[in-house]
Order: C-alpha cells, then structure tokens, then sequence
C-alpha cells in the first residue's frame, strides 16, 4: 500500500507548475493577439498543434531553444513570457528589472482581463484599422466612454 507521502508526491509530479503555466498563458496571449491558430504556430516551430496547446496549458514545460523560437516567431523578448508574473512566483524579478533600467513601471490591465477573449478580439479589430486617424478616432470614442478615473 503506498503511503500518504509517495500519494502526494505522485500528485504533484503530474500538476503543471505554475510558472510554466504563466508562460503558456503568455504564449497564447500573444498567438491570438496575432490572430495566429495553434496549427500555424506549431507549424513555423515544427511541431504539431496538440504539442503547442501543451505548452499553452503549462503540460509540457518550454526549453530554452523553444523558448527563443517561440520568442522569434510570435515577435516578442523573451522577457515577454514573463511579464506580469505574480510576486508569489518570483515575480518581484519585474522589480529587480525596472530598478536595474531595463524595464519601466508599468500600469495594465489585470490579468484575467487580458485572457479574455472579448478583450483579444477587440484589440485584434483596432489593429486592423488601416487608417491612422480613424484608429485614433476609435481610441478616442473608447476613452470618452469610461468612467474618470
């Protein structure tokens, strides 16, 4: 009979961490904020699309050499994956960055706004706004509707 011990152990050998997760979330983040389908993202990076929805869940944990592929085909720093990581994750290394220079302080939205997917089909249309002035006609329409802060 096994033990409490070797139970839990065994339980968590099979939950994702949390970090790899986050990057996952990332990793969808910005697929679909480029409009790009896990099929065409798995295929720049030669893998299947049921190997990318493992990343983007945080099943399977993202080597360093995928890591930079992901960073090169999806168009963002590396660092990117990392943003916004919760301080309970190591997250205050976002601290360490911005006192260190390289990165700014920054005000955003909260997380699970981000996730959205309301959120990510909005900012997809904005973008596809060819002409200037009326993308910022839209930015302005947007702004004069919510609250003051």
């Amino acid at each position: 009979m096994a033990s409490e011990d070797t139970i839990e152990r065994g339980e968590k050998e099979h939950r994702p961490s949390p970090i790899d997760v986050h990057v996952g979330g990332r990793v969808r983040l910005r697929r679909t904020l480029l409009g790009m389908s896990q099929e065409k993202l798995g295929d720049a990076l030669g893998l299947t699309f049921q190997q990318v929805q493992k990343y983007e869940r945080g099943v399977n944990r993202i080597g360093a050499s995928r890591l930079f592929d992901l960073a090169r085909v999806l168009d963002v720093p590396i660092g990117f994956f990392f943003d916004d990581m919760p301080d309970a994750m190591g997250g205050s290394m976002a601290v360490t960055r911005r006192m260190a220079g390289f990165a700014e302080n920054q005000e955003g939205f909260e997380d699970d706004t981000l996730h959205r997917r309301e959120t990510l089909e909005l900012v997809r249309a904005y973008y596809r706004i060819t002409d200037a002035s009326v993308r910022k006609r839209v930015f302005d329409l947007i702004k004069s509707l919510t609250p003051a802060e």
